[in-house]
């Protein structure tokens, strides 16, 4: 089964997580823009994350036969720091613009301050001038309420809320993401957020419309092939390949794939693999290692 992993951060991961990830049967991987676990003090450091994010890293994944997209966005976190958010807004138009940029993410709250609430909105406002998805990344804290008020500011925002993927729910939040008409996407955490055991249980309680998985895979504990063992449970607990396709692939493809910059054309035949390219001179190979150069035809089995 073709997977995608709409949520994560590769930039964090190392070249054998993309093989690892290929062989799992994940053909496309969305990266949202994030903070790097220390804040940042220059504009410029935004600026050159941004364009790795759209040139670099989408080299690394084609080099192991893996599509990459991102959405672009000055998380919530360092929203906070206005001198510095102020100067990341103006950048955000240019990079949305740019081949592979699937969205406006992942943005939202973090401790609900009024910083937040206020970049929040401004980035609000340039995807639905430019017509792009919503990436939300919900707070740790007092997450209900700040699920619902993501959704609220939105809808005031008058943005559809298939527009709108609200990403790190649990339980508590589904019904309400449902409910109001988003797009709900949950992070399979080995130890936090949602267990794969848990997901289970909520695709058998709530079906698989509008519902997406990822790993969110970073730089703490994580796990790049929590898709890949969601949908192996799921299937092995009797959630139907058709609702495992859409919960695992889908569903992420429709959200994401509104603006036309994701399409299932750009990895349904396989994607070339030609590790002799060199990115800025840079190569994913050490010494000695033979480059792999591998044509690709229609041989996935969907």
């Amino acid at each position: 089964m073709m997977m995608i992993d709409p949520h994560v951060h590769m930039t964090s991961r190392t070249t054998d997580d993309y093989q690892s990830m290929a062989e799992a049967g994940i053909v496309a991987v969305i990266e949202p823009a994030f903070w790097l676990g220390q804040p940042r003090t220059e504009v410029g450091s935004f600026k050159d994350y941004f364009s790795s994010l759209i040139g670099w890293e989408r080299f690394r994944a084609s080099q192991f036969g893996i599509k990459h997209y991102c959405t672009i966005g000055l998380n919530s976190k360092e929203a906070n720091n206005e001198a510095l958010a102020e100067q990341v807004i103006e950048l955000l138009p240019l990079f949305a613009s740019k081949e592979g940029v699937v969205g406006i993410g992942e943005i939202g709250y973090d401790d609900q301050t009024a910083a937040e609430e206020k970049y929040f909105r401004l980035q609000l406002d340039i995807a639905k001038e430019m017509q792009l998805p919503v990436q939300i990344h919900t707070p740790h804290r007092n997450k209900k309420a700040g699920t619902i008020r993501s959704m609220e500011v939105c809808i005031e925002h008058g943005l559809d809320p298939g527009m709108v993927i609200v990403d790190h729910n649990n339980e508590e939040t589904v019904k309400d993401v449902l409910d109001m008409g988003f797009w709900a996407a949950f992070t399979i955490y080995p130890f936090t957020k949602m267990g794969n055991e848990r997901m289970v249980e909520i695709v058998k309680q709530y079906g698989s419309t509008r519902i997406s998985i990822n790993s969110a895979a970073d730089w703490g504990i994580s796990d790049p092939l929590a898709v890949p063992k969601t949908v192996a449970l799921m299937l092995e607990r009797g959630i139907s390949e058709t609702d495992v396709r859409k919960v695992a692939y889908e569903n992420a493809l429709a959200s994401f794939g509104q603006t036309g910059q994701m399409k299932e054309a750009d990895w349904l035949s396989g994607i070339d693999i030609n590790q002799d390219q060199r990115f800025s001179g840079n190569s994913i190979l050490r010494g000695g290692q033979a480059p792999k150069v591998e044509k690709k035809s229609s041989n996935i089995i969907r």
